[in-house]
């Protein structure tokens, strides 16, 4: 269990998780002290349910006991269930029935904004052999018809695994049971996160095998093979300080095809994170400062390697893949990897490489409307978890941070397409690796960790002190205040709770 610290801000008895979310968040909370009475001692507010009480730390290191019996005088920074948002196998069973039975639904109207996915309970290879003729019945098919010289690739993930562990590429049967056996050799072993040269090794010097049966659940998507790809070394950083008030935007503008003919650009794969706020029962918020996370190498094809006797290898690159930033190392090629971390705004005007020759810039309405499909995408993605009330459980008394984990597609599209861009769900996190944000783009997390202050937490407590709800101005779907954009407003039951 993490350690804690007991801090009185604000007169209010707090638990936060760490000293770098306490350096960001203390600041933020400071404007509480105006609108909370006289608190308690940390040995009375244990004992008396009544005594105002903010927990802001751990999944792990709340009272959840707590949470549940005072709604009206404590708030808890994690809802106590919410598996149907963070576990990849429940996030893909709330999210297909969902579009199944909401066909106007903006995750059901927009094709690959849920990728194609399969989830399986599986704990060794041998068990493959009736999967193929029950759960996986229709990817064996997919994989039998594709033609060997363009096969079709697809992606496997660890249902409970996160900082990318256990991802895999596979374009075969075959391949996938060499990627279970692989995982029954790492158990076998005895091995604890050595560096190897399984199936799937990264080359960045970390080992990403799990033992499959102590996890167990996994999904299969199909792979994404068309992202949008961007150079990070080209980002205008200069526009990364918070915005001041007042202040003008900037004239951001676009190089002609003259100035690239002497630079060489490095195509990079690269997926958003969006850090959003879920509220109550429930009010979503978005953090409109969208992060692009790149790969450590340039993007290439999913594609097995040779050896140089022309022998096919079992391993495949996933360096140029996976964009998780937990995985890169320092190395030749990529000599910072908190250069990898970006603002998407940082990208306007950088030129798109995922199609060579066309001469085309992200503009700042490319990046508006990429930011438009993620608060949609989010929305509906939590009014399906909604939907799955055994596995999703809103309190009003609770507020929590996810890390949204999503990627963008770059097709041609008719010209009756409303974007030239799909944004397409992944995952969502609990407890994010805000870590991976970096000092550089610090003021991002103090200022959404102001925003949550004053969006969520400071409401609450003002409502508890007076014991009536505070009438505020309205505030709409769609607008943003204090830095976060709301994007759905439900009520869920009379009670505004589960």
């Amino acid at each position: 269990m993490p350690s804690c610290v007991w801090l009185n801000v604000s007169r209010v008895p707090t638990i936060w998780p760490s000293v770098r979310s306490h350096k960001i968040t203390v600041p933020s909370i400071e404007f509480i002290k105006a609108c909370v009475p006289l608190g308690s001692a940390e040995s009375d507010v244990r004992a008396k349910s009544s005594a105002l009480l903010l927990q802001w730390s751990t999944y792990d290191s709340l009272s959840h006991e707590r949470t549940h019996a005072a709604q009206t005088s404590t708030l808890s920074s994690s809802y106590t269930i919410r598996k149907s948002l963070i576990r990849k196998h429940f996030l893909h069973r709330s999210l297909l029935a969902y579009t199944t039975k909401h066909l106007d639904a903006y995750l059901s109207r927009n094709r690959g904004v849920v990728p194609r996915t399969w989830d399986i309970d599986i704990s060794w290879a041998d068990e493959l052999d009736e999967l193929w003729s029950d759960e996986l019945w229709e990817l064996g098919e997919l994989l039998d018809s594709a033609d060997p010289a363009d096969p079709r690739w697809f992606i496997l993930k660890p249902s409970m695994s996160d900082r990318g562990m256990g991802i895999r590429l596979f374009e075969s049967k075959e391949a996938l049971r060499n990627i279970f056996l692989s995982f029954e050799e790492i158990e076998s072993d005895g091995s604890d996160g050595e560096i190897g040269n399984g199936e799937g090794d990264t080359s960045e010097g970390k080992d990403t095998s799990v033992i499959a049966s102590q996890l167990r659940h996994f999904v299969i998507q199909v792979y994404i093979s068309d992202p949008l790809l961007l150079d990070p070394s080209e980002a205008n950083i200069s526009q990364s300080s918070p915005p001041r008030p007042g202040s003008r935007p900037t004239k951001v503008s676009y190089p002609s095809l003259f100035c690239f003919l002497s630079v060489q650009f490095i195509f990079r794969k690269f997926h958003i994170r969006a850090y959003c706020i879920a509220s109550g029962a429930l009010t979503l918020y978005v953090n409109p400062n969208l992060l692009a996370l790149f790969a450590g190498a340039p993007y290439t094809a999913p594609s097995r390697q040779r050896a140089h006797n022309g022998d096919e290898e079992s391993t495949i690159d996933l360096s140029p893949h996976l964009t998780n930033t937990s995985l890169q190392t320092p190395s030749a090629a990529n000599p910072d990897p908190n250069d990898n971390v970006r603002l998407l705004s940082e990208m306007i005007g950088c030129e798109i490489l995922s199609r060579p020759g066309e001469a085309e810039f992200l503009t700042k309405e490319d990046v508006h409307d990429i930011t438009s499909q993620v608060s949609e995408i989010l929305a509906d993605t939590f009014r399906a978890a909604l939907e799955s009330t055994v596995h999703f459980q809103p309190l009003p008394n609770v507020f929590e941070l996810f890390g949204a984990d999503l990627l963008v597609s770059h097709t041609p599209a008719p010209p009756s397409a409303s974007s030239k861009f799909t944004v397409s769900i992944l995952e969502l996190n609990a407890e994010p690796a805000i870590e991976m944000t970096g000092r550089r783009l610090s003021w991002v997390l103090e200022t959404m960790f102001s925003g949550i202050c004053q969006a969520c937490v400071g409401p609450f407590f003002r409502m508890s002190a007076d014991n009536e709800t505070v009438v505020e101005a309205e505030w709409e779907v769609g607008e943003t205040r204090f830095g976060l954009r709301k994007c759905l407003e439900v009520e869920v039951r009379a009670r505004k709770s589960w």
